[in-house]
């Protein structure tokens, strides 16, 4: 797929980029030539993701920073502009999630999700702007189908969701005339990822979240990353404020199935 795509001499910022599918939309900008940052909270992790994105030969830059903490991320993006240039991409993934009722879910427990999916979401754009190429600059928030699903045990996800998709709206309409482009993609059911693991954590709900995929299949990390490398390209130069579902159809009517059961 990256051979599809040319992002030499760009630079592209990933928060969140260390693990699961942030890394693998990294490593796909990487394999397609463009320099890499990537931020997220452990040190160690952080590491490990420049040296693999080191492997492709081109420049990566890591900080070991949380969402939550406006300054930190501030910080990390005036100094990736300073190394790297004006930011051609810009990733918006870090998310935090787990089962809860809501009839028992703590006020804190709830607040922590809502931190760092929309807050953390907010502080990155935010931060980013000032340092966004204009126009031509691309900006991808990865959302959930939360955000449009109501699943139960899921109060948290849903609310800091829902608020990711409008704000990724909001800034596609006061961005858009700068020449920025804000839009979001949608993951579905995606194999060996710490969220679906989390959200079907048995073999038989495994199962049955695979059989309500309409296409019957989980997805990989490799058709979200493609989505991201198309939806930053020129060929989707006309694409601003879409929310893309990469889920198999899923969002369709087959995510009811996580509405049932106990956590």
């Amino acid at each position: 797929m990256e051979d599809l795509f040319d992002y030499s001499g760009r630079t592209v910022f990933v928060a969140g980029g260390t693990s699961g599918i942030n890394f693998a939309i990294a490593e796909s900008f990487a394999r397609a030539g463009a320099s890499v940052a990537v931020l997220s909270r452990r040190p160690d992790k952080v590491k490990t993701a420049v040296d693999r994105l080191g492997e492709y030969g081109i420049t990566a830059l890591g900080f070991a920073a949380d969402v939550r903490d406006f300054d930190a991320v501030d910080s990390a993006l005036t100094t990736t502009q300073a190394e790297l240039g004006e930011l051609d991409v810009v990733i918006s993934g870090a998310a935090g999630n787990f089962p809860a009722p809501a009839d028992s879910m703590s006020p804190r427990a709830f607040a922590a999700v809502v931190d760092i999916d929309l807050k953390g979401t907010y502080n990155v754009l935010r931060a980013a702007h000032p340092h966004l190429r204009k126009p031509g600059a691309a900006v991808i928030n990865i959302s959930a189908p939360q955000a449009t699903v109501p699943m139960s045990f899921q109060a948290h996800a849903c609310a800091a969701k829902a608020g990711v998709d409008m704000v990724t709206k909001v800034c596609a309409l006061e961005w858009g005339p700068a020449g920025i482009r804000v839009n979001a993609i949608v993951p579905g059911p995606i194999a060996d990822t710490e969220g679906m693991s989390r959200l079907a954590p048995t073999p038989e709900l495994a199962g049955a979240v695979a059989d309500s995929v309409p296409l019957g299949r989980y997805g990989t990390t490799d058709d979200i990353s493609a989505c991201a490398l198309w939806l930053a390209s020129p060929h989707a130069s006309y694409i601003n404020g879409a929310i893309i579902p990469v889920d198999g159809g899923w969002s369709l009517g087959g995510a009811a199935v996580l509405t049932r059961g106990a956590p």
